[in-house]
């Protein structure tokens, strides 16, 4: 579909719409719920820490990938892709940076988690700040890389949105395929799978285990697992022989990272709940302080 209004190869008029509608229901959700988080850590005093900044992070992360999810989404009804070449990279950029934003935050919660439970010792602000910073420059140096030639942003099969071009399978995309995975996504899921199995290990003799130990892990698997395999498929076979609409799979898995993300680091905690609450409460939030 790219630029022009026809249908994309593979796909009819409704699974345009119903993928463009999907898209839609999980952007905004996933922008809604991320707000939230970020709007209760920046109004809340007591939300303020270390470990938050983490958490404030992912946030972050997924609320750009949330937008990017609407762009796609206001394509995919417009049934054809506005923006031009330029735009593609762009959108391609903003995608792959936020992507890998998230998957690195999750794990420097997974630490910071293990490093406060296990160690007994507060999180230093300083720590948390260069957790912060190592994770959004290694994001952005790996989402540049496209742009300056390793590696390569294009349209999806649907064409209403930009990644990373993976239809090419030759060495650039091999090499760049597999070093940038190693890195981002093994790595990140290797730090957090750890983290919470030495957390549970240490905890679950005490009785103190507070903090869910297998989502996390599962999200990153389950979440971003699809576009792995698809991406590293790639690098052995030709992936026109698989279908659009299955290419289109994980794409789709992908944009519930952020919903997903929400309830179970920010809003399925009481003192987020509390945050929120005197975010849209601001007469009664003073009231209770004042009793």
């Amino acid at each position: 579909m790219a630029e022009s209004g026809s249908l994309p190869t593979g796909f009819s008029e409704l699974e345009v719409l119903a993928v463009g509608t999907v898209l839609l229901v999980e952007a905004l959700t996933g922008l809604c719920l991320n707000s939230l988080t970020i709007l209760s850590f920046c109004k809340t005093p007591e939300l303020r820490t270390p470990t938050h900044l983490l958490v404030l992070s992912l946030a972050l992360a997924d609320t750009g990938i949330s937008l990017n999810a609407l762009v796609a989404a206001t394509s995919s009804l417009l049934r054809r892709w506005p923006y031009g070449s330029e735009g593609c990279q762009a959108l391609g950029f903003q995608g792959f940076l936020t992507a890998l934003g998230s998957i690195c935050s999750s794990a420097a919660i997974a630490w910071g988690h293990y490093h406060h439970y296990c160690t007994r010792s507060q999180l230093a602000w300083n720590t948390a700040v260069s957790l912060v910073i190592c994770v959004w420059l290694s994001s952005a140096f790996w989402a540049a890389l496209p742009l300056l030639g390793w590696g390569h942003y294009d349209y999806e099969p649907l064409g209403t949105c930009c990644t990373l071009d993976y239809s090419r399978g030759d060495r650039n995309f091999t090499s760049f395929l597999l070093t940038m995975a190693f890195f981002n996504f093994f790595l990140p899921l290797f730090i957090t799978l750890t983290s919470y199995r030495f957390m549970e290990q240490k905890l679950r003799k005490t009785g103190h285990l507070q903090v869910n130990t297998t989502v996390p892990a599962r999200t990153l698997l389950f979440g971003w697992g699809p576009y792995a395999v698809l991406y590293l498929s790639a690098t052995v076979t030709d992936v026109s022989a698989i279908s659009p609409k299955l290419q289109m799979v994980p794409a789709l898995i992908a944009k519930t990272v952020p919903t997903i993300n929400a309830i179970n680091y920010a809003l399925g905690r009481e003192v987020v709940h509390r945050g929120i609450w005197q975010c849209l409460s601001p007469q009664r939030s003073e009231l209770d302080r004042a009793q």
